[in-house]
């Protein structure tokens, strides 16, 4: 869990509250603009065959970086084959009619560059860094296995043991991680977000090659894609080259996505995940509106702004409120409460977003003493508010990361990227900026007053476990 301060600025896109807690907007279609420009220069492109590019110059090092993202995500699957985006993921390694098992990375590293790619609940995402000189031969290799991808099925299924294998180190082995997934799997009930990325594991062991072939299919359509490049780039040449490597693969429809609204919650909900563990942990999640970067703001969207200040003065820096409040024990009461604290907020995203509070208790703190001073701090800023030092050491503090970020021309294309997803434009983040600056002590006090009642919480509770005799439980 990390608080929001480092996630708001480097990938909105990701902004979640926890392992498998939080980010969705359905049927967002990509900016079609032609030619549009924001103050950093990235300009926006539409395709012959409905394919989104977009091109961000930064002439500071002989180096681009390169992504290819799909609005596609954990979230467009259906009950039976969760994991399947994540698969494919791993299987878009895996060759082409000219490229055996693993040869795509080899010849990017062959460039003297790296690449990677990632999946979450809204999108996946390929990409590479190589220097400038090397532009063509990556674009003309990822367009490639975006129109051609295809492996045999033996190795789907060698592929499918190494994600079981990643599920196992990442969520069975951990009880955190477990309470997690249990908890989202409370929280939301008619959203997708409620299957893990990486899928159930009943359903990985169950999954056959034609099922990501057939989401291959799907959603890896031109119009539902972007290219995003920055760095020692010619805006006009890259708009050439992706039309020469890109721009011929067959244009297709978008596939129409059913609405699947979250029922509204009708009160508080609580879990208590039994594990063997050392510390108990409680989590406190609650529904809020997400901010949807319309160019005129809604109440909805002043109020997800001051959710994510509130969210950054509970913990988005060293001393905050939570860390003073629980950890160094400086709160009502002066008792050391937790061993840690934090705050997040899902700031935006295509589905429902989440604000969490959480903290793994001190010893001898039960986790309802725990969860209640973890509301207490909300309740005070609902009381009492919040100071203009405070706010400013926030904005501040947002200031510096946003100039940060533009020394990593990776960082750049990721944000470009995570805006295009969520249906937002290219001067998306100078104008979250520009509102976050403009958030005033008011506004956070009465989100803090308003969107932190019992009807919306929902309560997961890590119960620590003795191992049984003769054996341990899950």
């Amino acid at each position: 869990m990390r608080p929001i301060l480092p996630l708001l600025l480097a990938l909105a896109l990701l902004g979640c509250a926890a392992p498998g807690l939080t980010p969705p907007k359905s049927g967002t279609s990509p900016p079609r603009a032609e030619d549009t420009t924001d103050g950093h220069q990235a300009r926006a492109f539409t395709l012959s065959n409905g394919m989104t590019l977009i091109v961000r110059p930064d002439h500071r090092a002989p180096t681009v970086a390169h992504m290819v993202w799909v609005r596609v995500g954990s979230m467009d699957e259906v009950d039976g084959t969760s994991g399947v985006a994540h698969a494919l993921e791993h299987m878009m390694f895996k060759g082409t009619p000219d490229l055996e098992p693993g040869e795509f990375s080899r010849r990017i590293a062959a460039l003297g560059g790296r690449d990677n790619a990632f999946t979450s609940r809204d999108a996946t995402a390929y990409h590479q860094q190589v220097p400038a000189h090397q532009l063509e031969a990556v674009m003309q290799l990822e367009a490639d296995r975006f129109a051609r991808n295809q492996w045999a099925d033996q190795e789907f299924r060698r592929e499918i043991e190494v994600i079981k294998e990643e599920r196992r180190q990442r969520t069975e082995e951990s009880p955190r991680a477990r309470m997690f997934e249990a908890l989202n799997a409370m929280v939301f009930q008619a959203s997708p977000y409620r299957r893990p990325v990486i899928g159930w594991m009943s359903d990985i062991e169950a999954m056959e090659p034609d099922d990501a072939r057939a989401f291959f299919q799907r959603w890896y359509v031109p119009a539902n894609a972007a290219i995003v490049i920055a760095g020692d780039v010619d805006v006009a040449q890259a708009r050439v080259l992706a039309e020469r490597h890109f721009g011929r693969i067959p244009a297709r429809a978008v596939p129409a996505r059913k609405p699947r609204e979250e029922p509204p919650q009708r009160g508080p909900r609580r879990l208590e995940y039994r594990a063997v563990t050392d510390q108990a942990l409680v989590a406190l999640a609650y529904k809020v509106p997400k901010w949807r970067g319309a160019d005129v703001d809604s109440d909805t969207d002043r109020d997800a702004l001051a959710l994510a200040v509130l969210s950054a003065v509970l913990d988005g820096y060293g001393g905050a409120r939570l860390g003073r409040a629980l950890v160094q024990g400086s709160g009502s009461g002066g008792k050391r409460i937790a061993d840690s604290a934090s705050a997040s907020y899902g700031l935006m995203g295509r589905g429902p977003q989440l604000f969490m509070l959480s903290a793994v208790p001190a010893r001898g703190v039960s986790t309802e003493m725990a969860a209640a001073a973890l509301k207490s701090e909300v309740e005070r800023i609902g009381r009492d508010g919040v100071s203009e030092a405070e706010l400013q050491r926030v904005k501040t503090q947002w200031m510096a990361s946003e100039v940060y970020k533009l020394d990593s021309v990776f960082g750049q294309a990721r944000e470009l990227g995570g805006y295009w997803i969520n249906g937002m434009g290219l001067d998306t983040g100078e104008r979250l900026m520009e509102r976050l600056r403009a958030v005033t002590p008011a506004q956070v006090q009465s989100v803090a007053r308003r969107y932190f009642g019992d009807g919306q919480l929902n309560t997961g509770v890590l119960v620590p476990e003795s191992p049984r005799r003769g054996g341990s439980t899950p």
